[in-house]
């Protein structure tokens, strides 16, 4: 296996289940920020020129974040980062896609509308003037989500999972960007500050992140 990483939020989400699992695997580093992953041989492995991306021995290429780390997880069940029951997988992905479509999906356009848009408007479709609504949509889910983890150490309650390995990443790349969320929340704010403190969180953070800069 070789894994095209980069500085962004989707590979580091990789990256921090790669630690929480205590897996290594061999890996090239992609620069999103000079567009790499919009240029041949990157789109030769992955046409639609994203990351991360996982080629297989195979010659293979997986991409999508989650669908990576759903296929790691079948082959490397322990720790159960998703869960090991059909009911206990069904919790993890239902609350991984609730924090998807509801918040990062928001956070994300945003910062390609507006923070983003220098790096974004020459290669991406682009609507600045929806920026301010997605970010206010996404607040807007983060206390309606803040609402329902009463009793929760983590979303899917007692489980450290997937889905707050995804959500806390998107939340502290959103923090970088000038999109921070409020740490006043009754139960998100410790929440973030729980998965802050695990070491993968650390340890998943781009070698080249600088002070100030997008945390990916």
């Amino acid at each position: 296996m070789l894994l095209l990483d980069a500085l962004s939020p989707a590979p580091r989400t990789l990256r921090m289940f790669l630690h929480e699992k205590g897996l290594e695997l061999p890996s090239r580093q992609i620069d999103v920020f000079d567009g790499e992953n919009r240029r041949r041989p990157f789109l030769d492995a992955n046409p639609a020129g994203q990351t991360p991306a996982l080629l297989l021995d195979d010659g293979t290429c997986l991409s999508e974040a989650v669908a990576i780390m759903e296929y790691l997880e079948e082959l490397h069940p322990t720790p159960p980062l998703i869960g090991t029951t059909p009911q206990e997988r069904a919790q993890a992905r239902m609350w991984q896609r609730r924090a998807e479509l509801n918040i990062t999906e928001n956070i994300h356009n945003a910062y390609h509308y507006a923070e983003g848009l220098a790096r974004f408007e020459h290669r991406i479709p682009v609507a600045p003037e929806a920026a301010a609504g997605l970010k206010r949509v996404a607040q807007d889910r983060i206390a309606w989500l803040d609402a329902m983890l009463d009793g929760h150490d983590y979303l899917a309650g007692a489980r450290f999972t997937f889905a707050d390995i995804w959500l806390y990443v998107w939340l502290d790349f959103a923090d970088s960007v000038g999109q921070p969320f409020d740490r006043r929340l009754p139960h998100l704010g410790p929440w973030f500050e729980r998965v802050a403190a695990r070491p993968s969180a650390a340890a998943s953070l781009y070698p080249d992140c600088k002070p100030g800069g997008v945390r990916g």
